[in-house]
């Protein structure tokens, strides 16, 4: 099969490699489309270690099951275990079923969990140490075939392409989480319908009468920021948008899609914000966030990585404001995000390249040369919307 590997830190490389066999507990998946994410590129640059490389990247896989291994343990398809139940998996007791030949599914960055970790017994698997990420530790999906634990394919939603939903599989998850720890809603509902969600420590964050942050500011308006500022206007929340100083077309592309105010990302907004959300990884964003957030607020860093946070004085933190990281996400998300996409309706503006031009997208990606989301399109017939 064709596939594009990271061979080495700075060195990105076409290949063809044998096709991949499942093991027990995992499918043979046939590639559609993956999104291309800032991760990639810090795996590439090597600003994110690579335990074992060469290794595949690409971590937002749409795609169909051609086959499935031998189930886990040496039981027979569909037979019950009976291990002892504090063990067992607590987010979700039959992940496998419904996974057959031709279904699509979705393949996100969270790959592997152990799942008797006290991070995964208590609900936040998106924590555990033993954690595997697909195109990190686990092949991805820069290639034409690729083999993922059945337990972490996602069902996906109709509706939607496979180039439009490949971005929501890494971007849509990871800033829906992020959207949460604001003080958003649990389950994502509409205007009117949040509940109330504690932000790190317990502190409720500024609310507005939806229950939600109701002045929300995103740092760095790529493919997250442009997924999420549709899922926050679609529960009331206020939108403000900044971009790299000058970038006016992304400003014009954030206000059309429900941004009531894009600007640089130096400047003030006009009112003081109850939540940020930093997509960017420029780590003096956190303090300029910091200085335009409203008492009881918090700041959120999205990325899996960050240059280094200036220091800072502490008035602009006291008052209660806080800043936290997001790390990874969980199969719950997953099931939240992908269950509120079809609702909003989430629109992803998507970029598509082929396999043979990874490194462009990569290229172009870095350069913020396109509106949205790049998307690596197999072309194995990708789903209409």
């Amino acid at each position: 099969m064709r596939a594009v590997r990271i061979e080495r830190p700075g060195v990105l490389k076409e290949a063809e490699l044998e096709r991949p066999q499942p093991g027990p507990g995992e499918a043979l998946v046939r590639v559609h489309a993956c999104g291309v994410c800032r991760t990639d590129l810090h795996l590439l640059d090597g600003e994110v270690e690579i335990p074992n490389p060469p290794i595949v990247p690409g971590h937002q896989i749409v795609g169909t099951v051609i086959e499935r291994g031998p189930a886990r343990g040496g039981r027979e398809r569909g037979e019950t275990a009976t291990a002892d139940p504090a063990q067992a998996d607590p987010a979700q007791a039959d992940p496998a079923q419904g996974l057959v030949p031709g279904a699509r599914v979705g393949i996100p960055w969270l790959g592997w969990t152990c799942g008797v970790c006290r991070y995964c017994r208590s609900g936040r698997e998106n924590l555990c140490e033993r954690a595997r990420f697909t195109g990190r530790d686990i092949d991805g999906g820069f290639a034409e075939l690729t083999v993922a634990d059945e337990r972490f394919c996602l069902p996906l939603p109709e509706g939607f392409s496979d180039l439009a939903l490949a971005p929501l599989l890494c971007a849509g998850l990871i800033g829906y989480r992020a959207l949460k720890m604001t003080g958003g809603a649990l389950a994502g509902g509409g205007h009117g319908e949040q509940g109330q969600r504690a932000r790190p420590g317990g502190v409720q964050a500024q609310r507005g009468t939806g229950g939600e942050a109701q002045r929300l500011g995103l740092y760095g308006f790529g493919s997250a920021a442009h997924i999420i500022a549709q899922v926050a206007r679609f529960q009331g929340r206020r939108v403000f948008a900044f971009t790299r100083p000058g970038d006016e077309s992304t400003q014009a592309f954030a206000l059309q899609l429900g941004a009531e105010w894009a600007g640089d990302s130096t400047a003030a907004p006009p009112e003081q914000l109850d939540a940020a959300i930093v997509f960017a990884s420029a780590g003096e964003l956190v303090a300029q966030a910091l200085r335009v957030l409203a008492r009881g607020g918090t700041v959120v860093c999205a990325g899996i990585h960050m240059s280094e946070i200036p220091s800072f004085p502490y008035e602009i933190l006291w008052g209660e404001r806080a800043v936290c990281s997001v790390a990874n996400l969980t199969r719950q998300d997953a099931r939240e995000f992908l269950a509120l996409a079809p609702r909003v309706p989430v629109r992803t503006d998507v970029q598509p390249y082929p396999l043979a031009d990874v490194p462009r997208a990569l290229e172009d990606l870095r350069a913020g040369r396109f509106e949205g989301s790049a998307v690596i399109d197999l072309g194995h017939g990708s789903s209409p919307a």
